[in-house]
């Protein structure tokens, strides 16, 4: 595909070229990837690498206590990892209303009784087992080092983690892990994570067996005794990360690739199959019609996603329905090309994150994410290791009659979602955007830039985005064009202008191959909503 590498957006970035990249959200982190395809590693190695630096240089998003997940090409196919961790065995509605009151509508959203099993330690390992080439202790030495050595906090780091700390100071083990100063950090700052060195080098030793069945594991359950928690050792050993077969949808020409419930991925597929049913690319690619067509499709999307997705098995009714093509052309000509809506679920039956990419020259294609939720997630740090956990069990329901109730062993519904696009059966994209629900509204954004306009990856990752929230509430960066903004109110969008694009709008990381991977190589895009670096030779 020839793309338009002119950049019409203020971003002065331009992508990187070259046969064997990654990207992320760090310079460190894509510093240690690099280090790691220079020793001999592959793609999924880097990765490793990269993600375990990220747990340190970025501990506002994600730790050693997250979930993740990955879509990667091994040089013929497509596989998917899903690396979320159920509910521990005590968890049912009973157990949080008797704790929190017979109104409780969900688990808590901070604290232990918000924490699911971890997952991304051993997806790390799943991943290294099946497609790596280096040992695995060698992937965590990089982020060892900087756990021991320490790094300066960087802008955007900072923001978030002051932003945080009022918030999450009196969570256990926060105070002690993340304000050694006795404050929030300042640019600047030296921060040394001498208890996450610790856990790294136990992790690398065992390949990880030491965070399941062994020293960390039991720190880990006698962390959420103490707090009046329900994780166990045996709730840890029973954890085992599943492959999956992606989730995919054919748009322009090319397919995106999606993982399957209990994540959000399907929403950018469904927004994209309502959104092929008009020619966008008939109109101007920032213009009024075109974004209200976008957002409209996506409001579509998340009715259906927000009544019917949960872990698969518990869904009633089939992905295969939500994605029927008849199906969501009905849903498509309930847009009105003149008036904003407030969108209902339909009826299939009738028809705090981050994320990193890497590709070498062999050909393998990785795209990974993997998040603590909401910012450092819980708040609760096991102080030995310094395992800042996830906080994924909010994502449940206490009520009865929702397929995202909790149970014992179950997955909760899940943001986090890495993406993968082909064309004709080959590889063309490893990417993802990351923030919430901003997730599948950055890939059907991105992606129309690219497909439909052509911009290329750096331009449709500068371009101002839209985020939608609820009802008719729509969050526009501050860069977009003011007559945009001002013909999307006309037609009944509800439009506020946020300045703060790192909480709102998401970032992203892009690879799109130019090639054969050995000659042309690949084209790399990293988002300037944080401090991001796409890094390659």
């Amino acid at each position: 595909m020839k793309f338009d590498y002119a950049n019409p957006y203020l971003s002065t970035r331009i992508p990187i070229f070259a046969r064997n990249v990654v990207s992320t959200s760090h310079p460190l982190a894509s510093q240690a990837g690099l280090r790691i395809l220079q020793q001999g590693g592959n793609a999924v190695d880097a990765a490793i690498a990269t993600a375990a630096v990220m747990t340190l240089v970025e501990p506002v998003s994600n730790g050693l206590g997250s979930d993740a997940f990955c879509i990667l090409w091994d040089g013929e196919k497509l596989h998917g990892l899903n690396a979320s961790g159920p509910a521990p065995k005590a968890w049912t509605p009973e157990y949080f209303k008797a704790k929190y009151g017979a109104d409780a509508a969900n688990p808590p959203m901070r604290g232990i009784d918000s924490v699911t099993v971890p997952g991304a330690v051993r997806g790390w390992v799943a991943l290294s087992e099946r497609f790596g080439k280096l040992p695995f202790a060698d992937l965590l030495a990089p982020a060892i080092d900087i756990a021991e050595r320490g790094y300066l906090v960087p802008p955007v780091v900072q923001g978030k983690w002051a932003a945080a700390t009022p918030i999450l100071q009196s969570q256990p083990g926060f105070a002690q892990t993340f304000l050694p100063w006795g404050r929030a950090p300042e640019v600047g700052d030296m921060f040394r994570f001498t208890a996450a060195a610790r856990a790294l080098k136990a992790i690398a030793r065992t390949k990880g067996e030491a965070y399941y069945n062994g020293e960390i594991a039991e720190a880990l359950a006698k962390f959420s005794t103490e707090q009046g928690g329900a994780l166990t050792v045996a709730d840890l050993a029973a954890y085992q990360p599943e492959w999956v077969e992606p989730l995919s949808r054919d748009y322009r020409g090319h397919t995106l690739h999606e993982i399957p419930p209990n994540g959000q991925g399907i929403a950018a597929l469904i927004a994209l199959g309502i959104l092929e049913k008009f020619d966008i690319a008939s109109l101007p690619v920032d213009s009024v019609q075109s974004q209200h067509l976008q957002i409209e499709a996506m409001k579509l999307a998340f009715a259906d996603v927000y009544r019917y997705v949960s872990e698969r098995r518990t869904m009633e009714v089939t992905t295969e329905q939500m994605l029927d093509d008849a199906y969501l052309a009905s849903r498509a000509r309930l847009i009105d090309v003149k008036k904003a809506q407030d969108f209902k679920a339909g009826n299939p039956v009738k028809g705090g994150t981050i994320y990193l990419t890497a590709a070498d020259e062999s050909g393998m294609m990785v795209s990974f994410i993997q998040s603590n939720y909401m910012g450092f997630g819980s708040g609760c740090v096991e102080p030995e290791y310094g395992i800042s956990l996830q906080n994924r069990g909010h994502g449940f329901s206490l009520k009865a009659e929702s397929p995202n109730v909790v149970a014992p062993g179950k997955r909760p519904f899940h943001t986090i979602i890495p993406a993968f696009l082909t064309k004709n059966g080959q590889p063309v994209m490893s990417f993802g955007v990351m923030g919430g629900n901003m997730q599948p509204q950055g890939h059907m954004q991105t992606l129309v830039r690219m497909l439909d306009y052509g911009q290329n990856p750096q331009a449709a990752c500068d371009a101002p985005r839209w985020r939608f929230n609820a009802g008719l509430e729509i969050n526009v960066e501050a860069a977009m064009n003011p007559a945009t903004v001002q013909g999307l109110r006309e037609l009944g969008h509800h439009l506020e202008v946020i300045n703060d694009s790192y909480q709102d709008f998401g970032a992203g990381q892009f690879i799109w191959r130019a090639g054969d991977p050995s000659v042309e190589g690949y084209v790399a895009a990293s988002d300037p909503r944080r401090d991001g670096a796409a890094a390659g030779y």
